[in-house]
């Protein structure tokens, strides 16, 4: 936006601030809480759509590689249409989609709905931060980053609690219709209060780097979604998904090295601070999804909680979010933002080096203190690291700005999750290996007493019960590896932190930088 459009707009929407923060994180959260929280409802799909395990994958897949798609794109859609007819259209497209995957029969209607989602929600987070940016004024935007950002990170934490507790309660059909209440209300909200913005019908839209660039991302996000289940390299589909992968970034980067009018601004590109925070925003995003992924099954396979209760144990992670969301709004305002990235990065290593510490029988009450304190350190390095990301970004640009934001955090989440999967599967075969080397008919310890009787080697049932042993052992120690490689992961992320200026130190990218309106 032009500076007097900014004003315009900054104060067409001042009034009802309020209400439109609460629409937007609203959206936010919607789009990130679905990114997770049909997990727990899969296995329950997969029975009422009469699917296999492969095809039921696609529920999640096709949601996560339309969302990737559509999402770079959200910037020109904003300029050529406007941002509030955009934000109105996601928003609904989003809603109706929820609505029909509630309603679907079978597979194909599913994956259909799903697209559908992933199609209009792509938009709702960039979108929702280039707002909360561009209606609070400079000294405002520490405390309104932290409270979006809260949205932000609770969303993944809680989406299996509330996933397991609906599926649980009603049916997992709920998981989809919880969505509509909540974008009913917030679109009306929106289109209520949400004031235009003016549109640039002259701008002009880079095919080559948009085609390129969804090639690669669909690419890599088939590779990581499929790679599990085809063996990897060893499959002839992931090969050509990496091949299209590959070639699809090499030619957005020749493209946006080359093109007159790039699909992503050269000035983006060329931001210190933008660059390094979008490599910690990767970091998190390997955290946060990573460790949601992998602590559901560790609490109800090994540590024999119910599916409901395992969402429970994960809740102190997004009670310490909220609670220091206020503590961290305020500091970013007086403290240098990087000291306290560098903390929370710290601390976040600490709390899953702990976790690499853990047994299936660790109580509840050492357990809640480091997730608790886990979900206060995400906090603490995703509010200063959205306050320094945008400190120097044009108005113009915040929402293309806001969409490489998004696409780098859910690019980490996938790729974290794909790579500690795989870890875990094989780290399992590796310690199942080394501990059957113990269960043989000459280990003392098996020779007498009840272990002879229950464990017995000559027997088919003692046998399978001495490698139902093993096996959990095995588990316990390859979760153990994981929890300890996302520790090591995080400690280059805190160095990168020296690579970045101080906001207030960052010479302004555009005349309006440190006004009301940045």
């Amino acid at each position: 936006m032009t500076d007097s459009a900014a004003d315009k707009f900054f104060a067409a929407a001042r009034p009802h601030r309020g209400i439109i923060t609460v629409c937007v994180i609203a959206a936010s959260l919607l789009q990130v809480l679905d990114s997770t929280i049909a997990n727990v409802a899969l296995p329950h799909m997969q029975g009422s759509l009469s699917a296999t395990t492969d095809q039921i994958s696609w529920v999640l897949t096709s949601y996560l590689i339309a969302a990737a798609i559509v999402m770079p794109s959200i910037a020109w859609l904003a300029g050529r249409f406007g941002r509030r007819r955009v934000v109105l259209v996601s928003m609904a497209g989003f809603t109706v989609g929820s609505m029909l995957c509630g309603t679907a029969q079978t597979l194909e209607q599913m994956v259909v709905y799903r697209l559908i989602q992933g199609v209009f929600g792509a938009g709702l987070v960039p979108l929702s931060q280039a707002v909360m940016l561009d209606i609070y004024t400079l000294p405002e935007r520490g405390r309104a980053m932290s409270i979006w950002t809260a949205g932000i990170m609770v969303g993944p934490i809680i989406g299996p609690t509330l996933g397991a507790w609906l599926t649980e309660t009603y049916s997992w059909r709920w998981v989809f219709y919880v969505n509509v209440p909540i974008g009913v209300l917030g679109f009306a909200g929106m289109w209520l209060y949400l004031p235009a913005t003016t549109i640039d019908r002259a701008r002009r839209f880079d095919w080559i780097g948009f085609v390129s660039l969804a090639v690669g991302v669909a690419g890599l996000q088939l590779v990581l979604d499929r790679g599990e289940t085809k063996d990897w390299f060893d499959s002839y589909e992931i090969v050509v998904e990496a091949t299209l992968c590959l070639a699809g970034f090499y030619l957005f980067g020749v493209q946006t090295l080359m093109a007159e009018h790039p699909f992503i601004s050269r000035q983006i590109l060329r931001n210190r601070n933008f660059i390094t925070s979008m490599v910690l925003c990767f970091v998190v995003g390997v955290v946060l999804n990573s460790t949601s992924a992998l602590l559901p099954p560790y609490f109800q396979n090994l540590g024999g909680y119910p599916v409901l209760l395992s969402g429970l144990a994960m809740a102190p992670r997004g009670i310490g979010t909220v609670l220091v969301t206020p503590i961290v709004s305020k500091l970013v305002t007086t403290a240098d933002p990087r000291h306290l990235m560098a903390f929370g990065l710290l601390t976040l290593a600490a709390t899953t080096w702990q976790m690499a510490h853990w047994t299936p029988d660790v109580s509840f009450a050492a357990q809640a203190p480091i997730l608790l304190l886990q979900g206060a350190s995400m906090s603490i390095v995703f509010t200063p690291m959205q306050l320094i990301a945008f400190s120097s970004i044009p108005g113009s640009l915040r929402t293309e700005a806001s969409g490489l934001m998004s696409l780098f955090r859910n690019f980490g989440g996938s790729i974290g999750v794909a790579v500690m999967e795989t870890l875990l599967v094989r780290n399992t075969q590796v310690a199942h290996q080394d501990l059957a080397r113990f269960a043989t008919p000459f280990n003392r310890a098996l020779q007498s007493g009840a272990a002879k009787s229950f464990w017995d080697t000559a027997s088919p049932g003692g046998v399978t019960r001495l490698d139902a042993l093993v096996n959990y052992h095995a588990q316990v120690v390859a979760y153990a590896d994981d929890f300890l490689a996302v520790s090591i992961a995080i400690v280059p992320a805190a160095l990168a932190v020296l690579l970045m200026r101080r906001p207030g130190r960052v010479k302004a990218a555009d005349p309006d930088a440190h006004t009301v309106i940045e």
